[in-house]
């Protein structure tokens, strides 16, 4: 059985206390994946938290896989991780609006 979003998010919210959290299911697209079968979703997270501070992208997922390590792999057959600090997610929308802003 997949989880729950609301499963996900709460994990992630006592483990990381972050400023930003997003949790998206996309199991529906993966339907009649090999990995589907099983009854584990597939989630796309966006998660802000100054814990990642310091840390490089690798150690960041490891925090994440590690907050929801009891949901896999029964729950969670597939996990996108996009982990930002504070800073570096302001700086990542900033880019992304002058881009916007460019081409209009």
């Amino acid at each position: 059985m997949a989880a729950d979003p609301a499963t996900i998010k709460a994990l992630l919210q006592a483990a990381l206390d972050p400023s930003r959290l997003t949790v998206r299911d996309d199991s529906a697209a993966h339907a009649g994946h090999a990995g589907a079968a099983s009854g584990g979703g597939h989630y796309d997270v966006l998660i802000v938290s100054e814990r990642f501070g310091g840390h490089t992208r690798v150690v960041r997922h490891r925090m994440v896989y590690d907050a929801l390590r009891e949901l896999f792999p029964s729950q969670i057959h597939a996990l996108a991780v996009n982990a930002y600090t504070d800073q570096e997610y302001q700086s990542r929308e900033a880019t992304r609006d002058a881009t916007r802003n460019s081409q209009t």
